[in-house]
């Protein structure tokens, strides 16, 4: 099996490109690549994609390589401009990075949407060039070009980040499939969702189950929604470490059986249903014995919940699941929050709320 690429995030882009320009502005060569500090320790060779003078200003140019982690930044350019300024280093965003308007993230409301850590990257490896000569500060602005477009794929909107991306990267580079940028979205998500006064956080399992939920209660404000995705565990703990007393959890049949298996994390792939516990649960609702046998030979959970349809144990079993979830969630929190629970069925409607 081959080894999945690992990449580079959106913060070492911008420290290699602004060091890249910092150097052609203050020696004049204009570098192919340059070696830039990594946050976690460590050091990388990031190669330019361009590098040149603008007037008066440096602008240097990195394409971001996301490896073999899907990332709507992959292959986009990340842009420094680098020119003289009074005192020592500033940072700002410009076209394409986003601007924070809403309370909870790690950056004050009306700053450029540049993480602490890729912000403290950006000034480390412009401050390498600077060591070597005399100037008296540089003011550098980081762009990308598609970043306004790029930022409507991502959760930037709800957050209240607009008009493009933000800089993230606590590491400075991307391993695939990497768990840690999910868990990074569910914290800010709860974050802002504090913030902003939410009281009852919606954790959805993705954007179908959040369209469903948003269907029956329409209500519900963009920042109680929390895509949480597989990691019901961690969203718990996330969610009780910030004090909430009561959560939602939008979900399908699969996921419903999987937390109420207990299963911290529930991929698919490698978190598969157990259906023998689930023919035990079906059994205890009241399913008939003949139908047990179906049931442990099922591929999913979906056609397990089928052949149940209209049946009389069926209520039951749906109750005695989420009674399940809300147990192994209210475990994982470590504490006596309260947890409601949306079911949807594939065609969007409701199966229980309770």
């Amino acid at each position: 099996m081959t080894a999945l690429r690992t990449g580079i995030t959106t913060g070492t882009c911008a420290s290699a490109a602004a060091k890249a320009a910092a150097v052609l502005l203050l020696s004049g060569n204009r570098p192919e690549s340059v070696d830039v500090p990594l946050p976690g320790g460590g050091r990388i060779e990031v190669p330019l994609h361009d590098c040149r003078m603008e007037g008066s200003a440096a602008r240097a140019v990195v394409v971001k390589d996301s490896g073999d982690d899907p990332d709507v930044t992959d292959g986009q350019e990340i842009h420094a401009v680098v020119s003289f300024a009074d005192t020592d280093v500033i940072i700002r965003g410009g076209t394409g990075v986003g601007t924070v308007t809403l309370p909870g993230l790690p950056v004050a409301v009306g700053n450029p949407a540049i993480n602490p850590v890729p912000h403290e990257q950006i000034l480390a490896s412009v401050r390498e060039v600077l060591a070597e000569q005399e100037t008296q500060g540089l003011a550098i602005t980081i762009e990308v070009p598609e970043g306004e477009r790029l930022a409507k794929a991502t959760m930037n909107p709800r957050l209240g980040i607009t008009g493009g991306i933000s800089i993230l990267g606590t590491q400075g580079i991307v391993k695939p499939y990497s768990h840690d940028s999910w868990k990074a979205s569910i914290r800010e998500a709860l974050d802002v969702a504090r913030a902003t006064g939410v009281l009852v956080p919606v954790f959805t399992t993705g954007r179908r189950s959040e369209k469903y939920h948003l269907m029956h209660h329409p209500d519900t404000s963009e920042q109680a929604l929390v895509q949480a995705a597989d990691f019901f565990a961690f969203s718990m703990q996330e969610a009780a470490l910030r004090s909430f007393q009561e959560v939602w959890w939008a979900v399908f049949p699969g996921k419903l059986v999987k937390q109420a298996q207990g299963l911290e994390y529930t991929h698919a792939k490698t978190h598969p249903v157990d259906f023998g516990l689930l023919a035990d649960h079906c059994r205890e609702a009241g399913v008939p014995a003949d139908m047990l046998g179906a049931i442990e030979g099922a591929n999913t959970a979906r056609q397990v919940f089928d052949m149940l349809k209209g049946s009389d144990a069926f209520p039951a079993l749906l109750e005695s699941l989420a009674r399940r979830a809300t147990d192994n969630a209210r475990r994982f929190a470590g504490s006596a929050i309260r947890v409601r629970y949306a079911l949807y069925d594939f065609d969007a409607s409701l199966l229980l709320s309770r």
